[in-house]
């Protein structure tokens, strides 16, 4: 026969494990010290402008280079 469940009981440690992932977000973004966090953006900035260097420009203005067939006729 069927395993029977109590759902008020199964509800309540789903909700419970629902706010414990919650808090151990808060935790982790909370509980970091401020000096921690300050260097992780220093971080991420470099890195962004590090890739930003490194792209290629777009040549919109450039009519000449963009389409090639134009000028083909």
């Amino acid at each position: 026969m069927a395993e029977i469940i109590n759902l008020r009981r199964t509800r309540k440690t789903r909700d419970k494990a629902e706010k414990e992932k919650t808090a151990q977000a808060n935790r982790i973004l909370h509980g970091t010290p401020k000096h921690l966090r300050n260097l992780a953006e220093a971080r991420k900035d470099k890195a962004d402008q590090a890739l930003s260097a490194h792209k290629l420009e777009n040549r919109s203005g450039d009519a000449s280079r963009s389409d090639p067939k134009k000028d083909d006729n």
